[in-house]
C-alpha cells in the first residue's frame, strides 16, 4: 500500500478533531446555525475548520433584520464570525437599544448586535488604525447608527502603550508583542456614565479587551452597574464580582451578567 502523503494525514488527523469537535453539544448546535445563517455554509465550515482560504474574504449572512456582508481578512476573523454568530457567544433575545462595545476589533461584534434590533444603536472603542479602518468598510451598512472614539479603554485615563499583532485580534494594553503603538486610554466607568447621562441606561456592555476585562468589571461602580441591563465579558470569573446587582453564568470562554429583578435604579 502506498503511503499516505504527509499533507493529506495531517489533513485527516484535523478533520477527525473537528469530527469530535462538531460532536459536542455547543460545537453541533453552531454548525446548524452556520448552515441556517450563512449564504454559503460549506465554503465557510472548510475555512474555520481546515484553517485554509484566501483573504480577504467576504461573508454573507442572514440575520433576524436583513442580509449583511462582512469582509474577512484572516482565519481568526473567521473564528470570530463562528463564535459570534454562529456559536452565539453573545446571543440576545434583540431588545436591546442602546449598546457598547469595548474592544470592536472590525466591527464583527457590532454588526451582530445591531443585526438584531433596527432601533439599536452602538458605541464603539477601538485603538488600533488597522482594525478602524476595517471596521469602517464593514460597518458601512449600518451607517448612522453607530458611534466610534478610536480610543483603549481601560481602568485609568492615559496614554498607554498597546501591543499589537498582524491579525489585529489579540493586541491589548501592556501585551508583549513585539510591536507597539502608543493610543488614548479612556476610564471605563467615565465612558459608561457619560452614556448613561445621556439615555438613562444601557441595555448591553460587551468588553473584549485583552488583559484588562477583569479589572472593568472589578471596577464598575456599582451605582452605574444598576443602570446597566446585561453585561458580555471575554473573560471567565471564578466568583460574581457584581453579585451586589448581577447574576453570572457562563458560555464558552464568555461570562454574562444579567441585572437582578429589583437592581434596575432607572425606569426604562
Amino acid at each position: 500500500m502506498d503511503a499516505i502523503p504527509s499533507q493529506d494525514l495531517n489533513r485527516s488527523r484535523k478533520m477527525s478533531t473537528v469530527v469530535r469537535s462538531l460532536l459536542q453539544r455547543r460545537q453541533y448546535g453552531a454548525a446548524i446555525e452556520t448552515l441556517k445563517q450563512c449564504r454559503s455554509p460549506v465554503d465557510f465550515l472548510s475555512r474555520y475548520a481546515m484553517e485554509r482560504g484566501k483573504y480577504p474574504f467576504a461573508v454573507s449572512l442572514r440575520t433576524p433584520t436583513n442580509s449583511i456582508t462582512l469582509n474577512l481578512y484572516s482565519w481568526h476573523d473567521s473564528r470570530t464570525i463562528h463564535e459570534i454568530f454562529f456559536a452565539r457567544d453573545y446571543s440576545t433575545d434583540g431588545s436591546a437599544k442602546i449598546i457598547v462595545d469595548f474592544g470592536s476589533n472590525i466591527g464583527i461584534s457590532a454588526a451582530y448586535f445591531l443585526s438584531r434590533n433596527l432601533d439599536a444603536k452602538i458605541y464603539l472603542f477601538e485603538p488600533v488604525p488597522i482594525n478602524i479602518e476595517r471596521l469602517h468598510a464593514n460597518l458601512r451598512q449600518f451607517a448612522g447608527r453607530f458611534i466610534l472614539e478610536e480610543v483603549a479603554v481601560g481602568d485609568n485615563a492615559g496614554t498607554v502603550r498597546f501591543g499589537v499583532e498582524p491579525t489585529g485580534r489579540y493586541g491589548g494594553i501592556g501585551l508583549q508583542t513585539g510591536d507597539y503603538i502608543d493610543v488614548v486610554c479612556k476610564d471605563s466607568n467615565h465612558i459608561l456614565q457619560n452614556i448613561v447621562d445621556e439615555h438613562r441606561r444601557i441595555d448591553l456592555l460587551k468588553i473584549d479587551v485583552e488583559t484588562m476585562e477583569e479589572r472593568i468589571v472589578n471596577n464598575l461602580d456599582q451605582g452605574l452597574a444598576s443602570r446597566i441591563e446585561v453585561i458580555i465579558v471575554e473573560y471567565i470569573f471564578d466568583e460574581n464580582p457584581l453579585k451586589a446587582t448581577h447574576e453570572m453564568s457562563s458560555r464558552g470562554g464568555v461570562s454574562r451578567f444579567k441585572l437582578k429583578y429589583g437592581s434596575k435604579s432607572v425606569v426604562q
